[in-house]
């Protein structure tokens, strides 16, 4: 029998896990001392901090049409942003990338929260072909992040339009309270890799990228050190708790809620709920789970109750979104198990910058510190 851990659920088959003599994994031991690190407990103090942040947003986009811009995916993160952005009196730019694989009730979600909150929506749309061939690209590379392709140009959609219309924080649904625990090696790669999207690509023919927004660790460090762009995890400075945000989301905002974690894609939540698990050996609700119990936001036998199930909400809506997924990529059912069945090969063994990204961190924080991590 796999040990678990005694606090959270995160597992033995999970890579770099220890236990303690207590039976208490490194990963929630890890967590709770960051947490404690980083998230002030005083609610007078944290509300401080919150208005200070909302002044100086305010300040630095006086004049402009916009004075913040917030990442909108349809997930709970992203929409709870974009509320209390607007409760608090900042004027979002909500921006939306379309690549393919969006869900009707992501999309109900994303207008239902436009249109009550009175925001204006800018998406991008990538050409469906060009984004097939990429994930193609990716799937006969048999590596782990094919998520990479939609996690770096959401960075360079948004980055972009910063940089347009001269605004400088950019309001992000990450956050420690729901996804702080840190990745797993080997479970994800660096996000701001676009040579490594674009060496993968070139082995299927992928030549100049055309609709595809990709940013590379030189974009990144232009953005962030000379543009002074800065993408902020809004929702810590909050006393986010998911459950609440939902409520008043279905409330007031008509929302409705998604089974599990980052399902708002149905790309996404075949890739979590079956690529994942079949071919790679990872099941990504361990570590949502195991952040939710460790905040004291589910109780451990619930997150272990929800383990023992399969990591779709039914198998009937597992068949429907496989059917889906062979359909829009035009594959068989032999080729969906071909793939499944091949060795995992590493990002490392084609074109990469994460040589370049480990190589400037040394120097930054030779001089300044440590950088700020991505």
């Amino acid at each position: 029998m796999t040990q678990i851990c005694k606090r959270c659920v995160m597992d033995a088959q999970v890579p770099d896990l220890r236990f303690n003599a207590d039976g208490i994994c490194n990963y929630c031991e890890d967590f709770l001392e960051m947490m404690g690190r980083t998230v002030h407990p005083d609610p007078s103090r944290r509300q401080a901090d919150l208005e200070r942040f909302v002044a100086q947003v305010k300040r630095d986009g006086e004049g402009k049409p916009y004075d913040c811009i917030i990442g909108l995916s349809g997930g709970v993160d992203s929409a709870w942003v974009l509320y209390q952005a607007k409760k608090l009196g900042l004027r979002p730019l909500a921006v939306h990338m379309d690549n393919g694989w969006n869900s009707e009730l992501a999309q109900s979600n994303i207008e239902g929260l436009v249109r009550t909150l009175d925001v204006h929506l800018f998406t991008h749309v990538i050409d469906w072909h060009e984004y097939r061939e990429l994930m193609q690209a990716f799937f006969e590379a048999d590596v782990v992040d094919v998520e990479l392709l939609y996690d770096n140009a959401m960075f360079a959609v948004n980055y972009r339009l910063s940089a347009k219309y001269g605004i400088k924080w950019i309001l992000a649904g990450t956050n420690k309270s729901t996804e702080g625990m840190r990745m797993p090696t080997g479970w994800n790669w660096f996000k701001f890799d676009a040579k490594n999207i674009r060496s993968i690509g070139a082995r299927r023919g992928v030549g100049r990228l055309k609709t595809f927004p990709a940013i590379g660790v030189l974009d990144y460090v232009w953005q962030e050190y000379f543009r002074k762009a800065k993408w902020v995890s809004f929702l810590d400075l909050l006393d986010y708790r998911k459950e609440e945000a939902l409520q008043v989301l279905e409330r007031e905002c008509g929302y409705r809620r998604y089974p599990y974690k980052h399902y708002e894609s149905i790309f996404t939540r075949f890739y979590q709920g079956f690529i994942l698990p079949r071919k790679f050996g990872i099941d990504k609700r361990k570590l949502h789970l195991a952040t939710l119990v460790a905040t004291g936001q589910m109780s451990r036998d619930d997150a272990l109750s929800l383990l023992a199930e399969i990591p779709y909400p039914s198998q009937a809506e597992l068949d429907s979104d496989r059917q889906y997924f062979l359909k829009k990529m035009n594959w068989t059912d032999q080729q969906l198990d071909e793939y499944i069945a091949r060795p995992e090969k590493s990002h490392a063994e084609y074109g990469t910058e994460l040589g370049l990204w480990q190589t400037l961190a040394k120097v930054y924080k030779g001089i300044f510190g440590k950088p700020k991590a991505v």
